[in-house]
Parts: structure tokens; sequence; C-alpha cells
């Protein structure tokens, strides 16, 4: 890739803040509801994502190329000299956290305050001094939607303390800190591309990240022109289950075939070819030739969809969105008949360009890339067909490409 690490803190310019007066107000409100009023309040605006295309290859040293979504997180706290942390949500009324960053951090109930303990905790074990803290995160993303509800939730509490602490850290440092926390307490192993578009993003542009050095590039997603369209079918899936899991073992079974029977050079899926796969074939067990094949190919998709986008093809690149779902459907088999269902009729609205499955599967979402004159037909007719088949309706987003974490107050 042609650019290099970046560079920038995670205190970046408040280019695009996409949240509405009552929302923030409601945040505060409840707030000194649960822990009182006075003080100085601090709040943290982080945002969800969506990956346009390049699934299941992050932690195969591969490329991504996802976008920051409007809906997000809002996390408002107010410093605490006792050391002491409490945490509530809104998603969880009535529940309250508590823990202190003078004692040794453990995983606790309720289940949901394991990401911000685990940020705590990664965080103090960097070297990063902090403090107590009162905090409450509203989240407007749908948990287990595949939208990165916990990575916006790990990067909002991780700014919150930065924030009350006067510090600021590259953003490499704060991705890979907050993906150690889901690992190790919310036992969710991850790959880096959540934490790090949550972190980095660029209003209006898609990141070109690669996985393996986080060197990105910055491609223009052009409001005028483009409007991206997330369908979540309700089907909440669950990362930290077996399945996720066991494909990363299946990768790993890859690599250890082509390091032995090919180069030794080869660090992961990355590192191999398709002509090294095809030769392999008959070889590999047929499940993992075709979970490989799925991560070859993705990669090589991904770069090749950056480009297109880059060239205002847009046709062509909804023709790899395409491509991708059919592998992560036949090759990966992460998708479902609703993911199925989905894709297939968005393709059917005219001015949309491309759809596919997005996020680890087993439920979720979709996205598609559309016209913005196609919007309301294809919210229309995802809603109706979908209600339909599955006697559920599907709640649909429509959003542009928004920045990355941010201090609003």
């Amino acid at each position: 890739m042609a650019s290099g690490r970046c560079t920038l803190t995670i205190f970046l310019p408040l280019t695009y803040i996409p949240f509405m007066d009552s929302s923030l107000a409601q945040a505060k409100s409840e707030f000194e509801r649960i822990f009182g009023p006075g003080g100085k309040i601090h709040v943290i605006r982080a945002p969800g994502r969506v990956n346009l295309i390049g699934e299941h290859t992050d932690y195969n040293d591969g490329l991504v190329l996802p976008i920051a979504i409007e809906p997000q997180v809002l996390v408002v706290c107010r410093g605490r000299d006792d050391g002491m942390v409490r945490l509530a949500s809104t998603a969880f009324q009535g529940e309250l956290a508590e823990f202190s960053v003078q004692r040794k951090i453990e995983r606790g109930k309720p289940a949901w305050s394991n990401y911000g303990r685990g940020v705590a905790a990664e965080l103090i074990a960097a070297g990063i001094p902090l403090p107590g803290m009162d905090a409450l995160i509203a989240n407007t993303l749908p948990v287990g939607s595949g939208l990165s509800s916990s990575a916006a939730i790990e990067i909002g509490i991780a700014q919150a303390f930065l924030t009350i602490a006067g510090l600021t850290i590259d953003l490499d440092r704060l991705a890979v800190i907050t993906q150690k926390a889901e690992h190790e307490y919310a036992g969710t192993p991850v790959g880096i591309m959540d934490m790090t578009i949550v972190a980095g993003a660029r209003a209006g542009h898609a990141m070109l990240l690669d996985c393996r050095d986080l060197s990105r590039e910055y491609v223009v997603l052009d409001p005028k022109e483009l409007r991206v369209v997330i369908a979540n079918t309700m089907l909440e899936h669950e990362l930290h289950t077996g399945e996720y899991a066991q494909r990363r073992k299946q990768c790993e079974q890859g690599v250890e075939f082509f390091k032995k029977k090919q180069e030794p050079q080869i660090r992961s899926l990355r590192d191999v070819s398709m002509q090294q796969l095809t030769s392999a074939k008959g070889k590999l067990p047929e499940t993992i030739y075709r979970r490989c094949r799925h991560v070859v190919s993705e990669i090589a998709r991904t770069r090749d969809a950056a480009a297109l986008l880059c060239r205002r093809d847009y046709d062509e690149f909804g023709q790899r969105m395409l491509e991708s779902h059919a592998s992560l459907r036949d090759d990966y088999e992460v998708s479902t008949p609703e993911l199925d269902f989905l894709s297939t009729e968005a393709m059917k609205v005219k001015g949309v360009y491309g759809a596919r499955m997005t996020g680890g599967g087993f439920g979720g979402c979709i996205v598609a890339l559309a016209q913005p004159r196609a919007v309301d037909a294809l919210k229309d007719h995802l809603t109706k067909t979908y209600e339909q088949k599955f006697k559920v309706a599907p709640e649909v987003y429509v959003t542009t490409a928004a920045a990355g974490v941010s201090v609003l107050e």
C-alpha cells in the first residue's frame, strides 16, 4: 500500500458529528439521574462500523475496506478521585458495575461490563495511569448486529479515561490495546479492523486497511453519489461462540500446511497465492481448502474493489460485493438464509450497485451500496419482502461514511 503508518492521535478533528442535540441532552440527563449532578462532564462519541468488503481477512493479515457509520455510542463520563469506576448502560437499565483501577481488575458481572473492565486493565498494563470514573454508555447501535457495538464501546471507554486524564495516545496503539481487551475479557478473538476504523475513520472516506502492518489509504466515498444501506436480519450473532473460533482455527491449519509443503516463511494466508492454493487442491482437506480459497480470493477482491472505488466504477465495485457474498456463503459458510435473502432482494431495486453480508456472519446485517435516489425504494422493498418471508421487520439504516471517535464536550 502506498501510504505509511498513520500518525494521527486519537483526538481527531470534529469534522463530522452525526448526533441529534436531543440525544446528547437525553444522555447527559440520564447520566445525572444515575450518578448525580455536578463536576466536569465529558461526552465521547464512538461510531459503529460496516465493512464494505474484506470479510474474515483481518485475522489473516489481509486487507479490509470499512467505513465508520452514523449509528454510534455516546459515553458520558466524569472523573473520580478515589480510583473507583462505575459503569451504567442504557441497554441494561438498572445494572451498575463497579471496580477499582487501584486493584487488580478481574472479569465480573454484569457480563457487558467486561468490555470496560478489559479496557481499563489493558490501559494500565500498557503503562497508562488511569483516574476513577463514572460513565454512562448510551448506545444507538444494535447489539449483536455485526456493526461493531463492542469496538465502539471499548474505544469510547478508552477515550473517556484518556480525556479525564488529559492524555493522548497513537491510534494504532489504542487499537491494539482495545483489541487485547476484547480477547482477554470478552473472550472474542477479533481482528484489528474494528478498533482501527472506529478510532481512525475519516468522514466521507472508506479506509483500505492492511491488517498486517496497519498502513492505510483513505478512499473517497462521495455522499453526493453514494449511500450505504444496512439491513439487520434481527438475528443476533455471537462471535464468542464456537463457529468464529473454528473458522480461525481452520485458517491456521491451512497456514501450517503451506508452511510445511510450500514455503516456511509463510506466516498467514496473506502470503499464499491463488496459484499455490490451486496446486494444493486434493491435498488439503476439502473444508480447509474452501476456507483458504475464500480468504485468498477475498484479499484480492478487496484490493481490486478499492481501486474501482477510486475510479468511481461503482458497477464493478458492486460486482465484487456480490462475489464476496457468494464466497462467504459457499466457501466460508458463515451466511444464513436471511442474509442471502436480503442480499438477493436488494439487487432487485434499480440503482443498487451491490449487496453482501457484512460482519462475522451467522446473523447480523447486509450492506448495500446504492445511488441516493434508490434509498427509499430499497428500504421499502427490503422491509416489505423480509417481513413477508420471515415474519419480522428488519431494521434498515442509511448512512454515509462518518468520522472516527471524537470528544464532543
